[in-house]
């Protein structure tokens, strides 16, 4: 039997002292590193980070913003699996076993969805829901696949896919850059249910407007980028919270479907999918392909 991956968890930090007393006792003991990316914070961040968990590695940000401080933890990192967790408590790190579950069932690259059956939200505005899933339909449209939710900033993925992202963004448009750029470097993409909850202290760094226009940049000039798309083996149905495995086209081809869009499948509520599904391309007007239910 070969040894179990190891796990690293990468936490971007501003002045989230407070949040981390909830949020640190919460990653699972079979977590192998935890690396806390500070942006200069001065409430004491590092401190309480230490006192809580003294294991806890350090990384200085290199650069502003969210996607810096993301780039440089993933950097860090030695981990096979690499997790992005929230520092403000939004984000359950108990979830974790979840993402992991997916990437050992095949998966390369597994993105938490606030609209599957599972998961929810209590921190976002009917605007901001609004806004999402428009950025939802149109990355469905320019790139294909099958998202259910794309600004959200709980993923977790092999490190050796790493290179394959070339990520480079800075702010908090870097979850929409990774997410898109996971599906169109050809990877196994699964979304499993997460529930974002408050900031549990303190003020939010989003900016709706501004960091959504980057978010709508970034969507259009990942377009233009050149990516090779690669047929990957399908994702296999996993017990519990289920992981909905991603179609995965290319739209700038008529009629190339790769194997893992043929092969893909929603497990558990498949009524709940398709009726999502459909409801999309009413919207997009695209043509629907379909997506098999293991049974």
């Amino acid at each position: 039997m070969s040894p179990a991956p190891t796990i690293s968890v990468v936490i971007p930090a501003l002045n989230e002292a407070e949040n981390l007393r909830h949020v640190l006792p919460l990653i699972p003991d079979d977590v192998h590193e935890v690396i806390l990316v500070d942006g200069a914070s001065t409430d004491g961040t590092a401190e309480v980070a230490r006192e809580l968990r003294p294991d806890i590695r350090f990384v200085q940000q290199q650069g502003r913003g969210k996607g810096a401080a993301l780039r440089s933890g993933f950097s860090a990192a030695r981990g096979d699996i690499v997790v992005m967790l929230d520092a403000d408590g939004s984000t359950d790190p108990r979830e974790i076993p979840s993402f992991v579950e997916a990437l050992l069932n095949g998966a390369d690259f597994v993105k938490g969805s606030r609209f599957l059956p599972g998961g929810g939200t209590a921190d976002m505005e009917t605007y901001r829901k609004l806004g999402n899933m428009a950025f939802v339909y149109t990355v469905r449209l320019l790139f294909g696949g099958r998202y259910t939710d794309l600004c959200y900033g709980y993923n977790a993925f092999w490190r050796r896919v790493l290179p394959q992202l070339q990520l480079d963004g800075d702010g908090f448009e870097i979850e929409t850059m990774m997410n898109v750029r996971a599906l169109k470097a050809g990877l196994i993409v699964a979304e499993v249910p997460s529930f974002e909850s408050h900031r549990i202290h303190g003020e939010s760094h989003l900016r709706t407007i501004p960091d959504g226009l980057r978010v709508l940049r970034t969507i259009f000039s990942e377009r233009f980028r050149s990516t090779t798309l690669d047929a990957r083996r399908p994702v296999e149905a996993t017990d519990g919270r289920a992981a909905v495995v991603v179609p995965i086209s290319s739209p700038s081809r008529t009629g190339f479907h790769i194997e893992a869009q043929e092969q893909a499948m929603a497990v558990a509520a498949p009524s709940a999918f398709d009726d999502l599904m459909a409801d999309t391309e009413a919207h997009i007007g695209g043509a629907r392909t379909e997506v098999a239910v293991a049974r």
